[in-house]
């Protein structure tokens, strides 16, 4: 295959390029800053660079500003809804001066699209409850859809917290392990809905080479957690002499407006599109996802 790629840098699009260069794939990889490419490997700094004959089989849309990035100001909420809805906007306008628009679009969301709803299931077909989160998601989602019309497969990927050793939100959650605190975030009963970033690949992969399938789709573990219960997990592989949530008052002091929408609720999603189409997760409990990622093979790499 040959794959556009925006977000190819990111932490997710680093191991989904790899997977497809290992796979014999060629890839196009959209990025503001300048890398030097490589066999089957080829970097653009703009959209404007692709000339209206080039072809793919699939464009992955990672593109975005990282929601944990810094404090919530009314600046850079703007640019978090840019570096998605835009960047997916001008995707589509891509698509429509090529001479032959991609088959597939994977197109990154995320579970906030579903906003807080308690103790509820929330497959893909739920409702939604409003808020910054959820009205982002879905701007960008209509924004990837603007493609079908053009006979594209769109694909939403509407990933829950993406976990793995380097470079992952999971590096943040277990600093206070590394001091020798095991910490969660209010009372700790907020829903946790994670995905090993290897399965998140697979899942990719799945859905790209399955033209039967197109909507959204939950990219999550089928078995979300609670904070508190996360973070019995992960206090298996870190030397710790006390557990105690850090609370609600001063999250918010410190985060703002974020931790209200990403640290003290959560959404226990479920995967249901993915598990009815036939995908098999490698790692669907907490446990063996943690356990491969601290494994000494992985520490050492």
């Amino acid at each position: 295959m040959r794959v556009l790629v925006t977000g190819g840098t990111g932490f997710i699009g680093t191991a989904l390029v790899a997977d497809l260069l290992d796979s014999g794939d060629e890839v196009v990889i959209l990025s503001r800053a300048a890398h030097r490419g490589g066999p089957r490997c080829r970097f653009i700094r703009s959209l404007d660079d692709l000339s209206g004959s080039e072809q793919f089989d699939a464009v992955v849309n990672l593109a975005g500003a990282s929601l944990a990035g810094r404090r919530w100001s009314a600046a850079y909420k703007q640019q978090i809804v840019a570096s998605r809805v835009d960047t997916t906007a001008a995707l589509v306008r891509l698509f429509e001066r090529l001479d032959h628009p991609p088959p597939v679009l994977l197109s990154a969301s995320a579970i906030g699209y579903y906003g807080h709803q308690g103790d509820a299931e929330l497959g893909e077909d739920a409702a939604t409850v409003a808020g910054f989160s959820q009205r982002l998601c879905a701007d960008w989602e209509a924004a990837a859809l603007a493609a079908q019309p053009l006979g594209t497969r769109v694909c939403q990927l509407r990933l829950g917290v993406v976990l793995d050793r380097k470079g992952s939100a999971l590096q943040e959650m277990a600093r206070s392990f590394r001091l020798g605190v095991a910490s969660w975030a209010g009372s700790g009963q907020q829903w946790f809905s994670w995905i090993h970033r290897q399965d998140v690949i697979r899942a990719m992969r799945f859905l790209l080479l399955r033209g039967d399938l197109e909507g959204p789709f939950n990219l999550c573990s089928p078995e979300p957690v609670r904070a508190r219960a996360f973070a019995e997990a992960l206090r298996e592989h870190y030397r710790v002499l006390a557990g105690m949530p850090v609370p609600g008052v001063a999250m918010r002091a410190l985060f703002g407006e974020m931790a209200n929408e990403l640290l003290l609720n959560g959404q226990r999603v479920v995967p249901r599109a993915l598990q009815a189409a036939g995908f098999e997760f490698v790692y669907p409990g907490v446990g063996s996802a943690l356990a491969e990622i601290y494994s000494p093979r992985v520490a050492a790499a």
